[in-house]
């Protein structure tokens, strides 16, 4: 067994005041005897502004927000998955990048977002992510002491085929890292990691965005940490902080076990 904390911030476009919060975060998660710390997507920085984007983003080597987590996992000897980070992979394209660091403060996996938030929610709410960044192409799996990790972000919940081929690839959690709108995650949030955590009989770890954001953005925020039988285990509200919980990876195998339904398409 071990602990999990999702951490649920309101990102602004201020790098060093959300390095700040992140860390406040870490720490807390720390003295709750965490093993594994969770960001939300967008941590370092919310704008759909990509002309903004494309001035102010860096490369993984050169991210304030970057450094300064691996600073703090290793300074605590902890794994953290920073949800997500735009960086800059040329003078034109951005990616939206979840980041998997270790204990020694070193990155150990990364995932780019493959499905893009390309969405028209009302004539004043829209959203074209497509336009901003690059996709990603590739499912990422990785291994943790405890388990196989498969990693996601957001908009990626909503497309249930890959989270069946983490699963059938060994992957007993799946982070699920996001800035879910206030829109829409009223409606489907709680329903869709509940059914991604049903289906794979996977433990859903789901940091959140949470709040007004600077450009006017809300957010869901209901950070959740999900058994794999549907069962919350932990959920945030609507403000700033950290849920922290204990994982029995066991618990997967049993189910699994006693329902096969992983094994088939």
């Amino acid at each position: 067994m071990f602990r999990v904390s999702c951490i649920q911030l309101c990102s602004s476009d201020n790098v060093e005041h959300n390095l700040k919060q992140t860390k406040r975060l870490i720490a807390k998660a720390v003295k709750q005897k965490s093993n594994f710390i969770l960001t939300p997507e967008v941590s370092s920085k919310i704008s759909l502004n990509k002309k903004k984007l494309l001035q102010t983003a860096t490369t993984m080597e050169k991210d304030t927000y970057l450094n300064g987590i691996k600073d703090a996992a290793k300074k605590y000897k902890k794994w953290i998955l920073i949800g997500s980070l735009i960086l800059k992979i040329s003078k034109t394209k951005l990616v939206n990048r979840s980041i998997l660091i270790n204990p020694r403060g070193k990155i150990k996996c990364y995932y780019d977002k493959i499905h893009m938030y390309d969405a028209k929610l009302s004539k004043k709410e829209k959203y074209f992510e497509s336009k901003l960044f690059q996709s990603g192409n590739k499912i990422k799996i990785t291994n943790l002491p405890w388990g196989k990790l498969g990693l996601s972000i957001c908009y990626d919940l909503r497309f249930p085929g890959m989270y069946k081929k983490m699963s059938r690839r060994g992957a007993i959690f799946i982070s699920i890292p996001s800035a879910f709108t206030e829109t829409t995650g009223k409606k489907h949030w709680h329903t869709l990691l509940k059914a991604r955590a049903i289906e794979n009989f996977s433990y859903i770890f789901a940091p959140g965005q949470a709040g007004k954001h600077c450009n006017g953005r809300k957010t869901y925020g209901h950070s959740l940490i999900v058994s794999p039988d549907g069962q919350i285990l932990k959920e945030l509200g609507k403000k700033e902080g950290v849920i922290t919980t204990t994982i029995y990876p066991k618990v997967v195998k049993n189910l699994r076990k006693t329902i096969p339904s992983v094994n088939f398409d």
